[in-house]
């Protein structure tokens, strides 16, 4: 059972990927690591924890071998482990090198 509010995987729109990427969060002018433990078209999962005040998120993610998104991102769900975030809007080629690094990890 899921807990009221939190999608089930059959109400995801987006197939979710593994991805132990590393994220900068940038933070009043300072910038502070953690990892994304899963990634989809959508948004991703942080392996950390914000301020119960914020509900928004401005993030680097360096994808192998190609660019690095930079977005403001909606934190959906907060976790033990950590949030998981949705993506701002992403200009095409954000979203296509997102779908690059997506596609071969795909089941």
């Amino acid at each position: 059972m899921t807990s009221p509010g939190a999608p089930s995987t059959a109400e995801r729109f987006h197939p979710r990927v593994e991805a132990n990427l590393p994220v900068k969060v940038l933070l009043s002018g300072r910038t502070v690591s953690a990892q994304a433990r899963d990634v989809s078209m959508a948004g991703l999962f942080l392996l950390a924890h914000a301020a119960e005040t914020q509900h928004t998120l401005t993030i680097a993610l360096p994808l192998p071998g190609d660019r690095e998104l930079v977005t403001t991102c909606e934190i959906r769900r907060r976790e033990v482990d950590g949030v998981a975030l949705e993506f701002g809007p992403l200009d095409w080629d954000d979203l296509i090198a997102l779908a690059r690094f997506l596609h071969p990890r795909l089941p």
